[in-house]
C-alpha cells in the first residue's frame, strides 16, 4: 500500500481496502453495482459473477455456449436483471441478458460483420440502452434498444462524424461510453485521436470534440468516461503499454463535454477506468484505476491524490451506498472505501 502526497482534508482511517474471494482465476474486465450488496462482474471464458451480500459470497459461473467469449462489460439493474457484452471481432461480439439472476441467459445480439468489434454499452434505464463498436467503413458502429434488448437497431452512420484513420474505442473496462438522464450519451476514443462524441437525443445526432489526452499510438487514448450529471464529466486513459508513464491522462468538463481541461492532479499513470463517487465527501470526488495502481481524489481539480493503492485493476463500479468495487486479473475483486 503506497501513499502519495495527501490532501489533509481526510484522515487515513477513513480509507479501507478489502480483497474478496471471487472463486475464479479468470481475468475480470466488467463490474456493475446496481444496489447495495448486489454486484455483478464479468470476464474471460464466458465468466460472470454475482453477489447479493456485498461480496461476502461470490458465485462464479459461465454462460452456456459462451465459454470462448470475453465479457468486457456487464450492466445490471438488480439481483436478477443483467446484460453482458462480449467484445471481439465478428461474431464474438455479442450481448446476452438474464432476468433470472444468471439461471438462464438469452442471446440478444450477435455482430455478423467480420470487420466489426463492439467495445462497451450503457443503459439509461432497463429498457433503453446503447452499445458502441469500432469504426466500419469510416464510421463508429452503434446500436440501440428501446425494449430491454429484445431488438437492437443500428444507428444511422450518416448521423455520426467520420472516424479518423487509426481511431477506435477501447474495451478495457466497459466504460468507453456513458449516459445520463433520458437522452445524453458520450463515447470516447483512442489511437490516432483522443476524442469525445456526444449525442443529446439518444443517438439520433452527434457532435465530436478533441481532447488533450495523450494519443497517436494504437495503445494510447481515452479508455474511460464518466459523468456525474449532464454537465460534469471526466475522461481517463494513457498508454496501456507504458502503465507507469505520466500523463496527460486525465481531463474534465464542466459544460457537458463541449470542452475538456487537463486535470492538474499528479501523477497521472495509465488509467483504464474512472467513476464518480455516489456519496462524495466533496462534490466531484472520484476513483480512478489501472494496471499500475488505483487512487481516490476529493476533487478533479486537486493537485495530488488523496489516497493510492498498489493494485492491478481493470474496472470499477460504485454502489448506491458509496461502496466501490473494482476487478482485475486472476479473479481479483477488491473494495475501495472512502467513507
Amino acid at each position: 500500500m503506497k501513499w502519495c502526497a495527501a490532501v489533509p482534508l481526510l484522515a487515513s482511517s477513513l480509507f479501507a481496502q478489502t480483497i474478496q474471494k471471487s472463486h475464479t482465476t479468470e481475468n475480470l474486465r466488467g463490474v456493475s453495482a446496481p444496489a447495495p450488496n448486489v454486484i455483478w462482474a464479468s470476464g474471460t471464458h464466458g465468466t460472470y459473477l454475482r453477489t447479493t451480500d456485498g461480496g461476502t459470497t461470490w458465485i462464479a459461473a459461465h454462460v452456456p455456449g459462451a465459454e470462448t467469449l470475453d465479457f468486457r462489460d456487464v450492466e445490471a439493474f438488480d439481483a436478477n436483471l443483467a446484460f453482458l457484452l462480449a467484445a471481439g471481432p465478428g461474431e464474438t461480439s455479442r450481448i446476452y441478458k438474464t432476468t433470472t439472476g444468471g439461471a438462464s441467459w438469452q442471446l440478444q445480439f450477435t455482430n455478423h460483420d467480420p470487420h466489426g468489434f463492439f467495445d462497451c454499452m450503457a443503459f439509461w434505464d432497463r429498457n433503453h440502452g446503447i452499445a458502441v463498436g469500432d469504426p466500419v467503413d469510416g464510421k463508429f458502429e452503434l446500436i440501440t434498444t428501446r425494449d430491454g434488448g429484445r431488438h437492437w437497431q443500428p444507428v444511422d452512420p450518416d448521423a455520426l462524424p467520420p472516424a479518423l484513420d487509426g481511431e477506435g474505442a477501447f474495451a478495457a473496462s466497459g466504460t468507453c461510453i456513458a449516459v445520463k438522464g433520458k437522452s445524453n450519451v458520450w463515447f470516447a476514443t483512442g489511437g490516432r485521436a483522443a476524442r469525445v462524441f456526444h449525442s443529446a437525443d439518444a443517438g439520433k445526432t452527434w457532435t465530436v470534440v478533441d481532447t488533450p489526452i495523450v494519443h497517436g499510438a494504437d495503445s494510447t487514448g481515452i479508455f474511460s468516461i464518466a459523468f456525474r450529471d449532464a454537465l460534469h464529466g471526466v475522461i481517463a486513459g494513457g498508454d496501456y503499454k507504458q502503465p507507469d508513464k505520466d500523463g496527460p491522462n486525465l481531463a474534465f468538463t464542466d459544460d457537458g463535454g463541449r470542452t475538456w481541461t487537463l486535470a492538474s492532479i499528479s501523477p497521472q499513470w495509465y488509467l483504464s477506468a474512472v467513476s464518480f463517487s455516489t456519496k462524495p465527501i466533496v462534490v466531484g470526488s472520484f476513483f480512478a484505476l489501472g494496471s499500475a495502481r488505483a487512487a481516490y481524489a476529493v476533487n478533479i481539480r486537486d493537485k495530488a491524490w488523496q489516497k493510492t493503492w498498489n493494485l492491478n485493476l481493470n474496472a470499477i463500479a460504485i454502489a448506491p451506498d458509496g461502496q466501490a468495487f473494482a476487478v482485475g486479473p486472476k479473479g481479483l475483486i477488491v473494495t475501495l472505501s472512502a467513507q
